[in-house]
């Protein structure tokens, strides 16, 4: 049995508006790691009926890799409960799905992230990295790199691999914002004629990005091109599942490289000597964004609901309670990470779970990769490293570990190209 404790909050989304809990967590993983926790009304969401918050590397890993035990179809994937009749809705969406139904639609969709085509997109991501990089440190003074750089790069990266037009990406940040951004009271909620906050997964709130997808597929059928929607428009998806991908594509393929990026910067800019490393070519850049990513993953924790009553750490669950797993405290466990709070690019083996594991491992983890590769390569050519000239701006979330302002200055110029 577990030793009682009256388990800290990680609930509350605006706790990650100062970093990750990591003082939380720790008591958490060594003294209930799998902690009953609340959900109160906040920020004008209701109240909910609570959850096991999961912090233990092992258990997180066992957790994403038993679908059969806690699944993602029963409850979807948030902490927060969807409407009961919004659910079948988004059950459409292959993250909130079960196997089989989830494989049969991962491997249509694979389809579309061939290694030759994300390895094409990378002339493209590294010309647009240099270019806007470029613009940004050239009068080498104090810069938003979020607002400057980051934002813009995975957007674009993103519309480029979908082959969105680029008369309309800015719908698609719209959308990323209204889904993402929707804990934060710096975003106003939609809201209903009651004057409730309004679920951003909604049928009706998503109706209109959903009858962008259709026309998109449309033009796609008739001019298909070399990029992930054509791909999808003459696979045997559905209307409705394409809808559903192309809204998950959407979010998720935006925001993965949108919050990792200012985060790896963040990391770097506060562990200069590390920074140093990485820029003198000490260390691989591939071992160095995976280290990155471990100390900044981009999405906080994930919802499951228990299919069956099990154990788990030796807690008992009862079928049908909410079980969140934390990748942010998983990724600081001291049991599989040696000094898990200290930046070390050179780390290996380093089996962070940033990305998931198990069935629904992220579809796009290679192309999140390569960005992230490419965008620090580029940031090494064009200075000499980044210093912090203010505080980070954090997202409020229990969900996306997102940044929306780092003011960052160069330290000098880089080293000539050879």
């Amino acid at each position: 049995m577990q030793s009682r404790i009256v388990p800290p909050d990680v609930f509350d989304p605006r706790i990650y508006a100062a970093g990750i809990p990591h003082d939380r967590f720790r008591v958490l993983r060594d003294r209930a790691p799998v902690a009953r926790q609340e959900e109160p009304e906040i920020l004008g969401w209701p109240a909910g009926s609570g959850f096991w918050a999961v912090t233990r590397h092992a258990d997180v890993v066992r957790v994403l890799k038993d679908p059969g035990t806690y699944s993602s179809h029963l409850g979807a994937t948030q902490i927060r409960d969807p409407d009961p009749a919004d659910l079948p809705f988004i059950r459409r969406m292959m993250l909130n799905q079960d196997p089989p139904e989830h494989g049969r639609l991962r491997r249509l969709v694979s389809r579309a992230f061939t290694p030759g085509r994300i390895e094409r997109f990378a002339v493209t991501a590294r010309e647009r990295a240099r270019e806007l990089l470029g613009a940004a440190l050239a009068a080498g003074g104090e810069v938003d790199l979020v607002r400057a750089v980051t934002d813009d790069y995975a957007l674009l990266n993103l519309t480029d691999l979908l082959g969105v037009p680029a008369s309309d990406r800015g719908l698609l940040h719209t959308w990323t914002e209204r889904v993402i951004a929707y804990q934060d009271p710096d975003e106003p909620p939609v809201l209903d004629a009651g004057g409730r906050p309004v679920n951003p997964r909604s049928p009706a709130m998503l109706a209109e990005m959903f009858g962008y997808a259709q026309e998109l597929a449309a033009y796609k059928r008739a001019h298909p091109a070399d990029d992930v929607m054509s791909v999808l428009a003459a696979s045997e998806l559905a209307d409705a599942e394409m809808e559903m991908f192309f809204f998950l594509l959407t979010v998720a393929g935006n925001d993965t490289v949108r919050s990792a990026a200012p985060g790896g910067v963040l990391a770097l800019a506060e562990n200069p000597a590390e920074q140093r490393r990485l820029w003198a070519g000490e260390v691989s850049m591939d071992t160095a964004v995976d280290e990155l990513l471990r100390v900044h993953p981009p999405v906080l924790s994930f919802r499951r609901t228990a299919a069956r009553d099990t154990e788990l750490a030796g807690q008992e669950i009862r079928e049908g309670d909410k079980i969140v797993v934390f990748h942010a405290s998983a990724n600081h466990d001291e049991r599989v990470f040696a000094d898990p709070h200290r930046l070390d690019l050179g780390r290996t083996p380093n089996p962070h779970v940033s990305f998931g594991d198990g069935p629904h491992v992220c579809l796009g983890a290679h192309f999140a990769r390569l960005q992230l590769r490419v965008f620090h390569e580029e940031l090494r050519e064009a200075c000499g490293g980044l210093a912090l000239a203010g505080p980070p701006r954090r997202l409020v979330s229990n969900f996306v570990n997102g940044i929306k302002s780092l003011p960052v200055r160069p330290l000098g110029p880089s080293a000539p190209r050879s």
